[in-house]
């Protein structure tokens, strides 16, 4: 996992914890003020809420205590965990740049991927002026890698 990616769970971590899980007890505690709990929708909503808290707060500890964080910037070579690769589509000439992460921190539309993805897996081991063929659930497609940088 990255420093980024590390420090982003941690924060939504903190935030479970400090702030959403007190929230919820509180919700909790005013909707058994309010009579019978068989029939208490406000009641059984917060319990819903506390019980997906709850498992997000357990996965994020399970998640960030087995991660082994990586800073790109020690980082050199051939594409690895870590690299902001930029691409040229070789059909379009569309410029794309992603940088290759862990899966919990992935997001394609803010330019992470998912170094278990199929692009990621192709890429891994190549070098700048590379051509790339991939296998994508929406079809094959090819790229060039145009620039590595580890930031």
């Amino acid at each position: 996992m990255t420093r980024a990616g590390n420090d982003a769970l941690q924060a939504e971590l903190k935030q479970l914890k400090s702030v959403e899980r007190p929230a919820v007890i509180q919700a909790i505690a005013e909707a058994r003020e309010l009579g019978d709990l068989k029939e208490n929708a406000e009641y059984h909503s917060a319990r819903e809420k506390q019980g997906f808290i709850e498992g997000r707060i357990k996965e994020l500890e399970g998640v960030l205590g087995l991660a082994e964080v990586i800073d790109p910037k020690t980082l050199k070579g051939p594409i690895k965990f870590g690299a902001t690769v930029t691409l040229v589509d070789e059909d379009t000439d569309e410029e794309k740049v992603w940088q290759i992460v862990g899966e919990h921190e992935a997001n394609i539309e803010k330019g992470l991927l998912n170094i278990k993805s199929p692009i990621a897996r192709a890429l891994i081991g190549k070098e700048e002026g590379d051509s790339v063929e991939v296998r994508t659930p929406g079809g094959d497609k090819s790229y060039e890698v145009l620039k590595i940088a580890y930031v």
